[in-house]
């Protein structure tokens, strides 16, 4: 069982309702082939047995239902988590998801949370590294932290696409080529910052790209928050192998070699960031794992046996 976790469905309807709410930056995450559709369906499924994935947790993030609105958050988060729940309803031997909240407005959140996970049968929730401006870490998501603790459930962590609120990434045409591993790199130093891993140790928490730019930081951030941040619970170094990263790399074998000497090859999860890696960059996204030199153990580990386990999945 070979699990992809990082890949995205968007239809049409979906993003329709997104922009109906105001949302400006759908056009991004179009046409791409990330649809319901039977032709979509088959070239995906195509594609995943030819770099043999068995099994992809399909999420929306970037485009999340995060709106000022709660009302309009609630109505956008149960119509993508329908459709998500049909899809693994008819698909079952291929798909799997992370549901997503209406984030930020906690009660609804946890409602969703429940429904998600009782209900429709979801393998975790998925968020973005900032929610309309405010940090991943946010005091008012510590109830759903408490209770993705409680269930020992995944909290999946990525990008929101915003260039880390800084113009000087998002107005220079860089918001994803590195805006979005810097995104990821904030977020999990917020979470950590704030003593989330340690506090809530039963919550699972999956972050994008290998981490950013954590496997390069990590000393340097444990040398820092001594007088930068010395109300942090724990060296930074330490609370990263709390978390789980995905292995999307883009093929770059030197950041996977980082990742998994700074974190551990056994928190290192396959993922594919499909549709954004297609064609050969999608075989390669599990190929570079195969040829990048590591023991055959921790290879079987990144690419067989990870996700299963902190997916928490009986085989």
């Amino acid at each position: 069982m070979r699990i992809d976790v990082h890949a995205h469905v968007w239809t049409d309807e979906y993003l329709d309702l997104l922009e109906g709410y105001g949302k400006t930056d759908t056009a991004v995450q179009r046409g791409l082939g990330a649809g319901l559709g039977d032709r979509e369906i088959e070239a995906r499924f195509e594609l995943m047995d030819s770099a043999g994935v068995t099994h992809q947790v399909i999420s929306a993030p970037p485009q999340s239902p995060h709106f000022a609105d709660p009302a309009q958050a609630v109505r956008a988060a149960r119509f993508v988590n329908d459709q998500y729940a049909e899809a693994v309803r008819r698909w079952p031997d291929r798909f799997l998801a992370f549901g997503s909240l209406p984030f930020p407005h906690t009660d609804a959140a946890l409602e969703e949370l429940a429904r998600v996970l009782d209900q429709l049968g979801m393998v975790g929730v998925a968020t973005t590294t900032s929610v309309l401006g405010r940090s991943a870490a946010d005091p008012a998501y510590e109830p759903v932290f408490a209770e993705l603790d409680r269930r020992e459930a995944v909290l999946y962590v990525h990008p929101a696409g915003c260039g880390a609120g800084s113009p000087l990434i998002s107005e220079h045409r860089l918001t994803w080529s590195i805006g979005a591993p810097i995104e990821d790199t904030v977020a999990i130093m917020q979470l950590i910052l704030a003593g989330v891993p340690s506090r809530y140790p039963g919550m699972r928490i999956i972050a994008s790209h290998l981490g950013g730019a954590l496997p390069m930081l990590a000393l340097r951030a444990d040398h820092q928050v001594g007088w930068e941040a010395p109300d942090t619970p724990e060296l930074p170094s330490a609370a990263a192998r709390r978390l789980w990263y995905d292995s999307v790399g883009h093929g770059h074998t030197p950041a996977l070699l980082a990742a998994v000497e700074t974190f551990g090859a056994d928190r290192i999860v396959l993922g594919t960031d499909f549709p954004y890696e297609d064609g050969d960059l999608f075989r390669t996204a599990v190929a570079y794992i195969e040829h990048a030199g590591l023991p055959g153990e921790q290879i079987r580990q990144i690419l067989d046996r990870n996700a299963v386990d902190v997916l928490g999945l009986r085989l």
